[in-house]
């Protein structure tokens, strides 16, 4: 038995306006290739196949497009055009096959499904309120923005407009009106993101306009499905809009007030029950339901339920359970579904592409214009107003709706269709390469001195900046800020950066507008985060003396992550840069990887800082109680080997036994008679070589090796000297011969410690320290402290690695500082080496060439993407 039914014009595969297709009800699933059947011959089968065509070829182009810096859709609406009769659909046979007429029905009902959940999801996150406390700029932006493209698609209306129809012109030129001045908000996020443009006062602004834009861009959708029914009467269209706003009256007065009487019965910090999950779930679908019978869209039932559930608690539960499946999986189905109704084929005659590129070029110019006047208006910088105005241009999901319910309704034909959507990927696709090239603010170069902690004055304030990537972090990093000891004399300035990943959605992006001062509720999960990371710091703040704290919010991708943490420590001119280690302790005692981006980022971060980094292995440091001022009890202990690294390690523990309740030990590893370490490195002087003299036995001594000697035993005997008489610090001096005997001092250490302090140890080679690199996990931490990392190393103390920064004015620093014995007059002497020494000039010509390029001062990008709450 097959039931005869009628596809309304969605046939997918060919231009044909109606057709009879036959669906077999029973032909669901199969009995396998073994019976004799053939899988794509029933629709579950055909489906599962279909979607996975999809989300692969989605997924693909995603990856080729990131190159150029394509917003998602761009990908998933072309890999529809790509598996659509432009494309592949022109090959009879793949149409016939993977997307046969038959199966029309059962992906278009499921992508309208996913559509559905994923305007819950836009309705959800969505904060009403935002719009009062933008202020007027950004609504008449967005209105400027809006009226010149929609009257531009009014005009082009009468052209595109086939009389022979019968459509309402009136109808059509609201639904291509709509369709050219929307602006995607969540595609517009990504767009800023990428650009590194959020922090800017540009970036906020177009943030604050898209938002404005999406807002009367729904309404205006209702209103044009509203008025879509082309052989209805006006009395009808106006039963549909009467019948909607008693639909949204019922939402905001009865379905609300339900809501929160759930939220209200359900206790602070306990999950929500899941008959009231499945309730609200039922009620997405009984909304869609209603507003579809009523002669409104479904999704904007939909949209309308998930916009009055409050934000908080209840909201960051469903957007959990729902985001992920539904915008990774049935939402690239949706777009997958315009991109298959596109029959560029249908586009004939050079008149109609050369209407075409007149429509996107217009239409480009109009939001600009448009922009731009408003722009001057507030005495904004022309470059400004014509940037925005472009960013203002991205198209997204809302239009796509518009389409799509335009040509279900049969207001817009098979051409008019093809037209818009590529008029929709073209403006989206220009914006980044446009802006990249048109608008490069300058950034201004910030020069200071005081970028490591041992070049800090010590009765100036020191600047660090924290990274925290999830609450976890927190309590940890509390307790070291605290054993870092601020005082009156030497206070604490700390920015708190919470490093957030950017997302496809535009959820994370909404911090931006929610100040934590207002005390609402989080929108998402991502706030609720930040929300308690920044509480956990103010806290600390209130109650520990001559702290001040700034908490700042990175949204990039973990790529390009290090760029805004990199930038944002220049511009606060910050001497220390704390950041997780990328794996947490578990229940057991071992260690295991968080994030594989976050190792990546913190290589990054090391390679580019522009002040000394410490890299936090996290195994407690007391974090599960944080203590009072004053009553910290901690027991500290360095291990100093020798370089730079070290020296700024032992700085840092220095500062931190002032503490009253911080006991130290430094513990310095130094050669046993067995070690033969090198003199110098000795190399023609390229001086006499310039100057044409090529006397060999004319020679230049690098005496790195001397000065970094001599560096370490100053600081050495200075920490000594001055804490000689200091019962809460004790100095040990280790005799050790090779790496194994190393880790066997570092192994027996009493397990009483909270926290050891290590140098990373980078560009220096000492033969205390070898072999211990050949099997390191993590070389990032150096050998020591990669060993104490590791989760064969039976300790629960905490482990700091510090890298000291290395820059021109660090040389300088150890020009005027030492001055070698071997100089007369600022001329070196030339100086032999011994045959045994030569054997390692090799090694420590690799070394030298590392430190070199440590020196190089950190890559700039033009802006940073942080910003303050």
């Amino acid at each position: 038995m097959a039931n005869a039914t009628s596809a309304n014009g969605t046939n997918m595969t060919n231009a044909s306006d109606s057709s009879i297709v036959c669906y077999a009800p029973t032909m669901i699933t199969t009995n396998g290739i073994w019976q004799g059947d053939n899988p794509l011959d029933y629709s579950l089968p055909l489906f599962i196949l279909q979607l996975t065509l999809v989300v692969v070829t989605t997924r693909v182009l995603v990856l080729l497009l990131k190159p150029f810096r394509q917003p998602r859709v761009i990908a998933e609406i072309m890999g529809g055009v790509l598996l659509g009769p432009s494309v592949l659909g022109q090959y009879k046979p793949f149409a016939d096959t993977i997307f046969p007429m038959r199966s029309v029905m059962v992906i278009e009902t499921m992508a309208n499904v996913g559509l559905l959940y994923f305007l819950f999801l836009v309705g959800l996150e969505m904060d009403i309120s935002v719009i009062r406390r933008m202020g007027k700029r950004a609504i008449i932006i967005a209105v400027a923005g809006m009226i010149l493209p929609f009257a531009i698609g009014a005009a082009f209306s009468f052209l595109i407009h086939d009389r022979g129809k019968s459509m309402n012109q009136g109808t059509f030129i609201l639904f291509l009106g709509v369709a050219l001045s929307v602006t995607a908000f969540p595609v517009l996020a990504r767009v800023l993101a990428e650009l590194k443009l959020v922090n800017t006062e540009l970036g906020r602004i177009a943030l604050s306009s898209a938002l404005v834009n999406d807002m009367f861009a729904w309404g205006l959708l209702a209103l044009a499905i509203a008025l879509a029914e082309n052989d209805s009467t006006s009395l009808a269209s106006l039963y549909v809009v009467l019948s909607s706003i008693a639909f949204v009256c019922f939402c905001i007065f009865v379905v609300r007030p339900a809501v929160c009487w759930i939220i209200r019965r359900t206790p602070e910090g306990e999950s929500f029950s899941e008959f009231y999950i499945c309730l609200i779930l039922t009620g997405v679908m009984i909304s869609g339901f209603v507003t579809d019978a009523i002669g409104t869209h479904s999704v904007f039932g939909a949209f309308v339920f998930g916009l009055v559930i409050p934000n908080g608690p209840l909201g960051v539960t469903l957007i959990e359970k729902l985001e992920d499946f539904v915008s990774g999986l049935l939402l690239p189905l949706f777009f997958a579904i315009s991109g298959l109704r596109t029959n560029i084929t249908t586009i004939e005659g050079i008149g109609t592409w050369g209407l075409l590129v007149l429509v996107i070029f217009l239409a480009c110019i109009g939001k600009i214009a448009g922009t731009v006047i408003v722009c001057l208006f507030y005495q904004m910088p022309f470059d400004e107003g014509f940037t925005l105005g472009l960013l203002m241009n991205t198209k997204g999901l809302v239009e796509l709706i518009v389409l799509n319910v335009g040509k279900d309704q049969k207001v817009l034909d098979d051409e008019a269709f093809a037209i818009m959507v590529i008029v929709a990927v073209v403006m989206t696709g220009i914006i980044t390469p446009i802006v990249t090239t048109v608008y490069k603010p300058a950034r201004r170069s910030i020069p200071y001195k005081r970028r490591t902690i041992q070049r800090s004055k010590p009765d100036a304030e020191l600047r660090v900046l924290v990274c925290v990537h999830t609450p976890r972090n927190v309590p940890t990093m509390i307790n070291l800020l605290e054993a870092s000891y601020p005082t009156k004399r030497s206070p604490l300035c700390v920015y708190i950066l919470h490093l957030v990943e950017l997302s496809g959605r535009a959820s994370a992006m909404l911090i931006v507008h929610n100040t934590r001062k207002s005390g609402r509720p989080a929108l998402n999960r991502t706030q609720a985060q930040s929300d308690h990371i920044i509480n956990a710091f103010e806290n600390y703040e209130q109650h520990a003396g001559c702290v001040s704290v700034q908490p700042l919010t990175a949204i990039s991708p973990y790529s390009t992550m290090h760029e805004d943490i990199c930038n944002l420590a220049e511009d606060k001119r910050v001497a220390f840069l704390i950041l997780p280690f990328h794996k947490q302790q578990t229940v057991d005692g071992g260690m295991e990887s968080m994030n594989p981006a976050f190792r990546t980022m913190n290589q990054n971060v090391l390679a580019n800082a522009p002040c000394s980094v410490g890299i936090l292995v996290d195994r407690g440091f007391n974090g599960s109680n944080r203590v009072a001022a004053n009553q910290a009890s901690h027991n500290i202990v360095v291990l100093f080997f020798g370089g730079p690294d070290d020296r700024e390690a032992l700085s840092y523990a220095w500062r931190m036994s002032e503490h009253p309740g911080i006991t130290l030990a430094v513990m310095r590893f130094v050669p046993g008679p067995d070690v033969v370490e090198p003199v110098g490195i000795v190399k023609p002087d390229p001086d006499a070589a310039n100057n044409g003299n090529n006397n060999s036995k004319i020679l230049c001594v690098e005496t790195d090796e001397g000065w970094e000697k001599q560096l370490d035993e100053k600081l050495i005997n200075e920490f000594r000297t001055q804490n000689m008489n200091d019962e809460s610090i004790v100095y040990l001096e280790k005799e050790v011969n090779n790496g194994e005997e190393t880790v066997a001092v570092v192994r027996s250490m009493d397990s009483v410690h909270d926290l050891f302090i290590v140098g990373r140890g980078q560009g220096i080679i000492s033969p205390l320290t070898a072999g211990l690199t050949d099997w390191s996990e993590c070389p990032e931490l150096g050998a020591i402290g990669d060993l104490l990392a590791s989760s064969d190393f039976a300790t629960t103390a905490s482990v700091l690695v510090v890298q000291q920064f290395v820059g021109d004015e660090g040389n300088a620093a150890v020009d005027h500082e030492l001055e070698d014995p071997n100089e007369e007059h600022g001329t070196p002497q030339p100086v032999a080496s011994s045959p045994a020494d030569e054997l390692q000039n090799a090694q420590f010509g690799n070394m030298q060439r590392h430190m070199n390029k440590r020196t190089q001062p950190p890559p700039r990008v033009q802006n940073s993407n942080v910003y303050s709450p």
